[in-house]
């Protein structure tokens, strides 16, 4: 039913772990091929492609359904229907960041203080441009192919570029000046496509799976039992989604207690259950959280 295009490059493994942990693993015969499948009766079709052109190909409905930057979605001016942010970027769940850098020893510490016909080296031309034209700067844009930050201070006055972190730009000798945008992963639909009543609902369904997986990650299912002299003690500390659910035992012998907390509470919060009286504390992985 739906066409399906995925990102190569920087977000493909990220975006394959999804998928698996969504139970719709990808297949392909290597991972140098671009032709894939997805055993799924809601999805006939997958390819993968420079996440730079997906929002394009989207918009001209070669795809139904893709993941892609925001960055590129603003870069293209692709007009696509947003389903939902995924967050995550390449190696964290954080945003990327599109920066506007200068050397570091530069005198420059503001946009404002930048000057018409400042070069600029980039390989977003037109979010750039954009930027500073509304900041009253008029640029000029020397499209970059790569290793971008090696252009300044011989080829260009400044850069904008991508960033997770800015450890890259900082080792490079550049001082970050102003954030363009942040930009998180995105699922993105074709307009037509998405009017479509049986595809909308594929998709939505698709959705919900891939946003369950992300919404269980970092967290874990706790069970435990305690008695009833201890049970408000217990739950006092017991975090949950909203409320923990409580189940009284057979023949009265206390409660049987289960909540998803954070992983990375567990190693302070198992031993201070045990101190308040739990027992048969068991944690358990969790696949998938859907609201």
């Amino acid at each position: 039913m739906l066409s399906l295009v995925l990102p190569k490059g920087s977000l493909e493994k990220a975006t394959l772990e999804l998928f698996d942990a969504a139970d719709l693993t990808v297949r392909r015969s290597s991972d140098r091929d671009y032709h894939a499948a997805i055993d799924d009766p809601r999805i006939d079709r997958v390819r993968f492609l420079r996440p730079q052109e997906i929002p394009s190909y989207i918009e001209r409905g070669l795809f139904d359904l893709g993941i892609t930057g925001r960055d590129w979605i603003e870069e293209t001016g692709a007009e696509v229907v947003t389903l939902s942010q995924l967050r995550y970027s390449k190696v964290t769940q954080n945003p990327i960041r599109i920066l506007l850098a200068v050397a570091a020893d530069s005198p420059v510490t503001s946009v404002d203080e930048l000057t018409d016909g400042v070069r600029v080296s980039t390989e977003y031309p037109r979010l750039t441009e954009s930027f500073l034209l509304s900041r009253g700067v008029k640029p000029q844009i020397l499209l970059s192919y790569g290793a971008t930050e090696a252009k300044v201070p011989e080829i260009a006055d400044a850069v904008v570029e991508l960033t997770e972190t800015g450890r890259a730009l900082r080792a490079a000798g550049l001082r970050i000046v102003d954030t363009i945008l942040e930009s998180y992963t995105e699922l993105i639909a074709n307009p037509v496509a998405a009017a479509d009543a049986d595809k909308r609902h594929a998709m939505d369904q698709l959705q919900t799976l891939l946003l369950g997986a992300q919404e269980a990650r970092g967290q874990v299912l706790l069970k435990l039992n305690v008695d009833a002299e201890h049970l408000e003690e217990v739950t006092a500390v017991l975090p949950s989604m909203k409320a923990p659910t409580v189940s009284e035992l057979l023949g009265g012998r206390g409660y049987a207690l289960e909540t998803v907390v954070m992983k990375s509470e567990v190693n302070v919060l198992i031993p201070e259950l045990s101190d308040r009286g739990a027992t048969d504390i068991i944690e358990l992985p969790i696949a998938k959280i859907v609201p």
